[in-house]
């Protein structure tokens, strides 16, 4: 009986240490160092929360916004973050290993050495913030990553696997993308101007108003992708799949 009660006392404890309102409305909250497994987070403004040692492992839900919140120190291990927006947020000694990261966008994100993350999500913190132009990224897996923006003009990603990737207003001029796999990614409002996309897969692949020009699709598997609105001047589209796709009048091609 006494065990039931402390229980009890523990968990009121905890709940009146929550801010009225939160979760979801937590944006500047003080939550430093408390376990908040329990909570519901999902769709939740965290941003500018001192979450400071925090321990959300294994919880959280897709698209919590984190917005120059303070996680230094924090357990984010094995959470569910996918399009979460980690823009300006300090992760130093931070624990992220496990946690679902597709569509997080890391633009401005503080991580470091202490930063406990997969070797996949610091290369695409890196190259959000850093860019990639002219980089050897031969068969890099970034399915998923939100690279919104990112420079990787002239890069070599031949065989790399871009699969829902978010590559809008990326620039990708010059990018080697032979052999490369953009199923369902969205390429929207990117430079592709003279890239390489021969034996590329673009299958169902969003690349309305992107740039085109004298880029390279020879023998791509563009099968059910959208190129509404796109720049194609000099493109060359011999022996390529465009079964489904509709093209840049808006037609489709059967």
């Amino acid at each position: 009986m006494r065990l039931f009660v402390f229980l009890i006392f523990l968990l009121l404890i905890s709940a009146a240490c929550m801010p009225q309102g939160c979760p979801p409305a937590c944006a500047g909250a003080n939550l430093s160092g408390q376990d908040l497994r329990q909570y519901n987070f999902a769709g939740a403004d965290l941003s500018g929360a001192d979450l400071s040692g925090a321990d959300l492992s294994g919880s959280l839900d897709k698209s919590v916004d984190f917005v120059e919140a303070n996680l230094e120190g924090a357990n984010l291990s094995n959470a569910n973050l996918t399009g979460a927006d980690l823009s300006g947020a300090i992760l130093h000694n931070a624990d992220l290993r496990g946690a679902k990261l597709n569509g997080v966008l890391f633009t401005n994100t503080v991580i470091d050495e202490s930063t406990q993350i997969d070797g996949k999500w610091r290369t695409v913190w890196q190259l959000i913030n850093s860019g990639g132009q002219g980089q050897n990224l031969q068969n890099i897996d970034l399915h998923g990553a939100n690279l919104w923006g990112v420079d990787l003009k002239n890069a070599d990603l031949s065989g790399a696997v871009l699969t829902w990737a978010n590559l809008n207003s990326a620039n990708l001029a010059g990018a080697n993308l032979t052999n490369a796999k953009l199923n369902w990614a969205d390429i929207r409002n990117a430079n592709l101007d003279s890239a390489n996309l021969q034996n590329s897969e673009l299958r169902w692949t969003d690349v309305r108003y992107a740039n085109l020009r004298n880029a390279n699709f020879e023998q791509a598997d563009a099968r059910g992708a959208w190129f509404s609105g796109t720049q194609t001047e000099g493109a060359i589209f011999e022996k390529a799949q465009l079964n489904a796709a509709i093209l840049p009048d808006g037609s489709r091609q059967w």
